[in-house]
């Protein structure tokens, strides 16, 4: 919306009830009429009103606010007389409610179009905004070109006052837009200069205490200025509207939408050039960076000269209303900073610089707005100028960027310190997790040559579920309805695939199937797991200590679960000598274990599990692994990241046995691309193998119904869906050529 540039919106505003607030409002809005000759709109938006303006002007609204934002007309000057009510004083006025039996519901929203047309009616709009600043409240004063904080000389009141005004520095107001009025003032009471001083706002004006003339303004349902024209009452509200219109609104309009400007030089509190103290922060940032950058490590300096940041971190330990607290009071210090720091700059671009340094001090920086976006599946940080998202399975280069590589080292230990891990010179690669559960890695200099790197896969809360698989066109439901049934009955599953093809978001998945009087023991590098169950033990690997000591593998949390009385356990990764570990629990009672390893075909993931089994350290033959493997795992499903950034299980295929020294498989379901469609998507078809998986009779043993049509493909083949990608890039192998199980085929029947 834009606010005409004819208009100036004044809003009123106190800490505190019974300062007078809406007595000023009606007032003011009166006093600028009669200066300008024009009418001045008031509009009573106070949360807790309950229809003051109505009984101070002695008349009902012809219409509230509630009923102007739903107005069914158009907004248009032939239809202002609609809208408004017009008083006898001169001053028009829209209520917010037409007595105390009502209450106020208009949204932040929903005001903006009709203060956009009210600012091309009126040249000033006088608003009551009451002292809770609420999301309507906040909307219009966002709007505003100046705020009035109406205050009296009340020791109670002006403690108030000072918490409004820090509420109104942390929500990133600009201290200049803000003048104190003292009202009800008296002689011998607290200096108004001092007041200034202390809450660092401007003193604007002063209205004289006259209870009873304000008494008899009220009986005669007219603004009490104008009861009295030569009252020092009367005298105190021209006063103010003079200042504000020589020039004062003018001045905050254009400061509105003034470009950023930058100081050339920081200057120390003596006057003189701050260079030392810049120069951790200039550290890896080239003499073309961008003013805005430099300004950024400017009020970034200023701050940690104003607050220990680090202690104040460590003081919330994990306290969410501890962290609040800091963070509140963090915002506050950089708006005043800012304001000192950066006079120049519109209000949507400071604040903008104020929510950047905010999250550089106490977040995550320009990864924000990046893990908030639920469409970014992957960040990745090549240094500290160069950020690549991956969005809908492409990967593309974002618009933001950190200040410099010192700027994201900080942010790096920001993430790993929490979970007691460290990376410096000496441990220069780290995995951890953020609080939400996305897995990162971190490696820093002098192993990454051009600045730090920073890889976060982001996960879904709450994962993915079945339904949204089907609707990606990433499995069917004969596929899934198997795989429940294998899930369920405690088969040993390997998922298999390439780096992000989506093996944990699969295993996520899966899991779900697991019944819930299970006990589950998950084992990761770091934990992203997100299992619904209710009896779950979550364990996670930690590194060395700085003595290089201490580390504890997946290995030592495999042989600890076994110890745990698991039903089931769940490795979020093999990817070393853990395989023969997770082997012997598979083949040791734990049915329906689970994990991932990197593969790019089922018959690969048979060859990389050898290979893990042996780097184990255990002198173990060949044949001998094989049949560890061909008697534990039950089912390899490879997932694919395909190259038009889709994800796809391109293969369900279940280990027979063994057939001479060989693993022995056969394929249940596979993925067969048949070309692109127009947008360069593939198009291709889920078929089933017509291959009943011997298991499937010892199943039906147990009293489990097991629909044998779902291993058929009667009826035709199932499209998948090419206009759906879970995201991701990549190229599936073709389908392998399956040996044929020495175990005897099982005809299909019906049902």
């Amino acid at each position: 919306m834009a606010i005409s540039s004819q208009c100036h919106i004044i809003s009123v505003l106190g800490g505190k009830g019974g300062v007078g607030k809406s007595h000023f409002a009606v007032n003011l809005a009166w006093a600028f009429a009669m200066e300008l000759k024009k009418p001045a709109l008031i509009l009573d938006a106070d949360q807790k009103s309950a229809g003051d303006i109505n009984v101070l002007l002695g008349t009902k609204p012809l219409k509230t606010l509630a009923e102007v934002v739903s107005f069914s007309g158009s907004f248009s000057p032939s239809n202002l007389g609609q809208l408004v009510t017009q008083h006898k004083s001169g001053v028009h006025f829209i209520g917010a409610v037409r007595g105390p039996e009502e209450n106020l519901k208009v949204t932040g929203s929903q005001i903006l179009k009709p203060l956009e047309f009210l600012s091309t009616c009126y040249p000033i709009i006088v608003v009551d905004l009451g002292s809770e600043l609420q999301e309507l409240q906040l909307s219009i004063l966002k709007e505003s070109t100046a705020g009035m904080v109406v205050a009296t000389p009340d020791l109670l009141v002006l403690n108030q006052t000072q918490r409004l005004i820090q509420d109104l520095l942390r929500l990133t107001f600009p201290l200049e837009m803000f003048h104190l009025i003292i009202n009800r003032f008296y002689q011998g009471g607290i200096n108004p200069q001092t007041l200034a001083q202390s809450f660092k706002v401007n003193v604007l004006g002063v209205i004289a205490l006259d209870d009873g003339m304000h008494q008899q303004a009220l009986a005669s349902g007219i603004p009490a200025a104008q009861l009295k024209p030569q009252s020092m009452v009367t005298s105190g509200y021209f006063d103010i509207v003079r200042k504000l219109n020589g020039g004062l609104l003018l001045k905050l309009k254009q400061s509105n939408k003034s470009s950023i400007q930058i100081k050339p030089q920081a200057k120390s509190d003596t006057g003189g050039e701050d260079r030392s103290s810049l120069q951790h922060m200039f550290r890896g940032v080239t003499a073309e960076s961008d003013p805005r950058n430099i300004l950024k490590m400017r009020i970034h300096n200023e701050l940690i000269k104003a607050m220990d940041l680090k202690k104040g971190v460590a003081d919330t330990q994990g306290d969410p209303e501890k962290e609040k607290q800091l963070r509140d009071k963090t915002t506050a210090q950089i708006t005043q900073i800012v304001d000192r720091e950066a006079p120049g700059i519109s209000r949507d671009e400071r604040s903008r610089l104020i929510k950047e340094v905010l999250e550089e001090a106490l977040g995550l920086g320009p990864l924000e707005d990046l893990l908030a976006d639920p469409s970014v599946t992957e960040i990745m940080v090549n240094g500290y100028n160069k950020i690549f998202i991956e969005k809908g399975g492409k990967i593309q280069l974002s618009p933001v960027t950190f200040t410099s590589n010192a700027h994201l080292r900080n942010v790096i230990e920001r993430i790993v310190t929490p979970l007691g891990r460290r990376i410096d010179e000496k441990t220069p690669m780290v995995d951890a997790r953020l609080k939400d559960g996305s897995r990162v890695n971190a490696i820093i200099e002098p192993l990454a040559i051009d600045g730090p790197a920073l890889t976060i896969r982001k996960f879904r809360k709450g994962g993915i579920t079945a339904e949204q698989y089907i609707q990606y066109g990433s499995l069917t439901k004969p596929m899934i309805d198997f795989l429940k049934i294998c899930v369920e009955n405690g088969l040993n599953i390997i998922i298999s695939g390439g780096t992000g093809s989506g093996k944990t978001s699969l295993l996520n998945m899966l899991s779900s199937f697991i019944p819930s009087h299970e006990r589950i023991v998950t084992v990761e590098d770091a934990a992203e797991l997100q299992l619904q169950q209710e009896h779950v033990v979550r364990l996670e690997t930690r590194p060395p200590n700085m003595e290089g000591t201490g580390a504890v593998t997946i290995r030592d949390l495999i042989r600890n679960a076994l110890r745990m009385r698991p039903d089931r356990i769940i490795v979020g990764e093999t990817r070393d000598g853990a395989a023969l570990d997770m082997l012997q629990a598979m083949n040791t009672g734990h049915d329906g274990s689970m994990t991932t390893t990197h593969a790019n075909s089922p018959r690969e993931c048979i060859a990389r599990l050898e290979t893990l089994c042996l780097m184990s350290g255990m002198d173990l033959p060949v044949r001998a692994i094989r049949e560890q493997i061909a008697s534990a795992v039950n089912l390899i499903v490879q997932i694919s990241r395909l190259s038009d950034g889709s994800r796809k299980v391109v293969s369900i295929t279940e280990v027979v046995g063994m057939q001479g020294d060989v693993v022995s498989m056969q394929e249940i379901f596979r993925f067969k691309e048949t070309g692109y469609d127009k947008n360069r998507r593939i198009v291709g078809q889920f078929q089933a193998m017509g291959m009943i998986p011997t298991f499937i009779e010892k199943l039906e043993q147990k009293g489990v119904i097991v629909p044998r049509d779902i291993f058929s493909n009667e009826g035709g083949n199932v499209n998948a869906n090419p206009s759906s990608a879970a995201g991701g890039s990549g190229e599936a192998k073709p389908a392998q050529k399956i040996q044929t199980p020495v175990m005897p085929k099982i005809k299909l029947t019906g049902s």
